[in-house]
Order: C-alpha cells, then structure tokens, then sequence
C-alpha cells in the first residue's frame, strides 16, 4: 500500500525522462497527486498524463489546471532556456503554483549564464523553491547516452575529461531528494550539490563495467575541441556540444572532484555506489 500522503497536486515536466519517471513513480508511492507530463506521455502516466511541449504553449494550461507545486526539467538541449520557460513559470505563478524543484546540474553555479540564468529566475520569483543541482547521471552509463552506446558498442568511452574525477549519482537518488524538496512542509527555499558516495574518474568507471559485464571497455580522452566536434557530427546542435565539451574541459581541471552527504542528510540513506549500481544494472550491457 503506498504511504498515504494529503497534499498538493505536482505537476511533473519531462515525466518519461531519467528523472521524471522516478519523481513520479516516488510521488504516487507517498500518496500524491500527480500530473505527469511529457511531449509523448507513456502508458504507465494513466489517466493523470498529459501532453506537454515547452515550445507548444497550446500545450501549458492543461498542465497546469489545478497545480501547486512543479517539478522543472528545462527544454533538452537549450543552451538559454529562460526565453522558453519564463512565460510558463509566469503562467504558473498567475494559477496559483507556490513551489518549484528545477531540476540543473552540479556544474553550473547560479551565476552562469543559461541554466544558471534561469536559477536565478525560479529563486527571484517563485515562494517557494529548490534547485537540484545534480553530479553526473549513473544512468548515463545504462540508457539512451553516447556513454552507454560506445560500451554496448565498440566500448570505447570517449571524453575530454583526462583524470578528472567525478561523483557519479544515480537518478534514484536524485528522485528521493527532489520529492522530499516537494512535499515537505517546509520549503528547502536552497540549492542541492547532489552526489554519489565517492568520486571517480571515466577509466575507473569503464574499469568497473568491465569487471562487471565482461565486456572489454576503456576511457579514451581527447580534446575539448575534437570532442566538439565528434558531438556535433553525431547531431547534436554545435552551440549545445560546446557546451558539453565545455564541461567535460572542466572535469578535467577538478571541478566535479567532490562529494556532499545531500542524499544522506535530505532522505535519511546513503547514496548508492557505482560499483553497486552497476551490480544491479549489468543486464543492460548484455
């Protein structure tokens, strides 16, 4: 029976993503009403999904009907997602809305331009308000990602990370904190560093898969111009790819070599490791 929980409705954006799906697996467990919503809705959403498009503001209102709390995954891909999601935050806002989990990233500080710009936006606006700002995915390693094609592949894992270390997460974690940050009584009204237990470098991460699986997988590092390109050859847009390459340039230089106990002190368990995510996930290199 899931714990049962009197409360908001949460609108849920990017539903079907890493994420999304979790946040809404997690929600209705504790009893929650939920509006999944995502461009194609899956099956699985039942009769609260909805079709939601960021760049469909035909799309907005349906969602938002009777909503009091968001949980924000920007448009993928959006090097400045502010322009996007503004009108639909103030929309928001006008319904009623009183809370927003925006879902970011460890490496952009609320002081950068684009995802950054749009923390600013949701802590300068919003009443009540989270920003998670997660490490790298776990899953990234498992799903729809080049990482984890290259390992089902030729198991090459390519990045311009050299040695730099990172505090992998999975995104089951990542859900734990962020339906805690919408259903507590007390906003968090406070950004999120939301990491793993330690953090590692791509040759530790391909060393273990390796164990794992037995596949043959090793870390090849190039540069943050050549990964560039090899992005936007793959059909990634060339203004979001140097974005990404930028980011792995910053892995190098140490930026993401850290831990914080966020899963630890937000849900009261410790986040799982790499070595044991990939235990329980090793039929997706198979």
């Amino acid at each position: 029976m899931p714990e049962s929980t009197a409360g908001p409705t949460v609108l849920v954006t990017g539903a079907t993503g890493n994420t999304g799906s979790r946040v809404v697996r997690r929600l209705r467990e504790r009893g929650a009403a939920v509006r999944a919503a995502a461009r194609r809705p899956a099956p699985e959403a039942g009769p609260d999904g909805v079709r939601f498009d960021w760049y469909d503001p035909a799309t907005h209102a349906a969602a938002l009907t009777g909503v009091e709390r968001i949980y924000l995954v920007a448009p993928v891909g959006e090097a400045d997602p502010v322009p996007v999601v503004e009108p639909f935050l103030a929309a928001a806002l006008d319904r009623g809305v009183r809370r927003v989990v925006l879902l970011s990233s460890s490496a952009i500080p609320a002081d950068a331009p684009g995802l950054g710009a749009l923390h600013r936006l949701v802590r300068d606006t919003v009443p009540e308000w989270a920003v998670l700002r997660p490490s790298w995915f776990m899953q990234n390693f498992t799903g729809d990602h080049a990482v984890a094609h290259a390992i089902r592949g030729d198991g090459w894992i390519v990045t311009a990370t050299g040695e730099g270390r990172v505090g992998f997460v999975d995104a089951d974690d990542i859900a734990a904190v962020a339906v805690r940050a919408l259903l507590d009584d007390r906003p968090h009204n406070t950004d999120h560093v939301i990491t793993g237990p330690e953090a590692i470098g791509y040759a530790d991460a391909a060393r273990i898969v390796a164990e794992v699986s037995g596949r043959r997988v090793s870390h090849v590092t190039v540069t943050p111009g050549a990964l560039r390109e090899r992005l936007a050859d793959a059909g990634i847009p060339r203004e979001f790819a140097a974005v990404l390459a930028g980011l792995d340039e910053d892995i190098r230089g140490g930026a993401e070599d850290r831990t914080t106990d966020t899963v630890l002190r937000i849900t009261g368990r410790e986040p799982r490791s790499f070595r044991d995510f990939a235990k329980a996930h090793r039929a997706a290199w198979d």
